[in-house]
């Protein structure tokens, strides 16, 4: 192990102000340490969590780890007490994080983020236990809850990422997240959870062809009571793939998710919606589409019970302010929109 040499990494501070895209200026730029992983042993740690660990408990500086390309075959935990990590990676079609754990939403999660104040970018996160890379079922592993990644920490970004698995890829499980220009794919609510999340310019890549003709399910959101904030919110976004799908299934009794202004192809069946437990309770969700486009976003043959917003809860809720009602993002410091 090469002992830990620590260089710089230039972020740019960057001011945010939002209306219903997200912009930003240049400040003076901000000199952070940044740790560099390589599988060759170039690096300062051969392994993602190494470089997690070397992080001193409590941080409150922002750190820079640095994930050279390659593909990691590691469980990765970002403990709640290392905040301020921003995981670097050069590509999501170059880094990948991968493990095959399964059966338990609690401990199979190839990526785990506890902490608070975490940026990731340019990185793919995969558990690939059933994986279906042939594009159908892997009949020698049953059908089974595996997780790729799990986000429970507040005020976190993801930029350019991946999330690749087949059920319960991404578990949005709670806090307010950011997840622009990333992709996700699986078939079985494979987005699911109770965060309070904007998903801007995402590809949502659906797989469900792997379930022999069985339709799948995008989303199963976890909102419990009414007077709660969290929700799904899809903005921009493009659902694509094979098999056909549901948008979503409710997880929780207020469900809500909502996509907007999202390309919708024909693997979208004419329902939209399914209400699993909440059969005579759908009055309780809100599952709403608004301003979609795309053969698989005409509305005519949808359950009777999903939500028409109005044009001011439909601003409320895909403004960036859903997420960032206090300022949070811009008082970050990174540089993910740079690059």
């Amino acid at each position: 192990m090469l002992s830990l040499q620590l260089s710089v990494c230039t972020f740019l501070v960057l001011v945010l102000s939002f209306s219903s895209t997200l912009q930003s200026r240049n400040i003076k730029p901000e000199i952070y340490p940044t740790i560099y992983v390589d599988p060759s042993g170039r690096g300062n740690f051969t392994t993602v969590q190494a470089a997690i660990d070397s992080v001193p408990s409590y941080n409150k500086r922002w750190t820079c780890i640095h994930i050279k390309k390659g593909v990691y075959r590691e469980k990765v935990r970002i403990p709640n007490n290392k905040q301020f990590i921003y995981l670097k990676g050069e590509g999501k079609r170059k880094t990948y994080i991968v493990w095959d754990d399964h059966d338990s939403i609690a401990t199979s999660a190839t990526f785990t983020c506890q902490a608070n104040n975490t940026i990731v970018k340019c990185i793919t996160f995969v558990n690939s236990y059933n994986y279906p890379n042939s594009g159908s079922l892997n009949n020698n592993n049953p059908m089974r809850t595996a997780v790729a990644a799990v986000i429970q920490g507040d005020k976190t970004v993801f930029y350019r990422c991946g999330f690749f698995g087949l059920q319960d890829t991404l578990w949005d499980e709670r806090g307010r997240h950011y997840f622009k220009l990333c992709t996700i794919q699986g078939a079985v609510d494979f987005i699911f959870g109770s965060g309070q999340s904007l998903y801007e310019r995402c590809t949502i890549s659906v797989v469900s062809r792997a379930l022999n003709g069985i339709p799948g399910y995008i989303t199963a959101q976890g909102r419990s009571h009414a007077e709660e904030t969290n929700g799904f919110v899809f903005k921009d976004c493009n659902i694509v793939g094979n098999g056909k799908t549901f948008l979503g299934r409710p997880w929780r009794e207020y469900a809500r998710v909502v996509f907007y202004n999202t390309s919708m192809s024909d693997i979208v069946v004419p329902q939209g919606w399914d209400s699993w437990f909440s059969v005579g309770r759908e009055y309780q969700l809100t599952f709403a589409e608004h301003n979609c486009r795309g053969l698989g976003s005409n509305t005519s043959k949808r359950v009777k019970w999903a939500k028409k917003l109005s044009e001011g809860e439909v601003e409320q809720l895909t403004r960036m302010s859903y997420i960032d009602n206090e300022g949070w993002m811009s008082k970050l410091a990174f540089s993910f929109l740079a690059a």
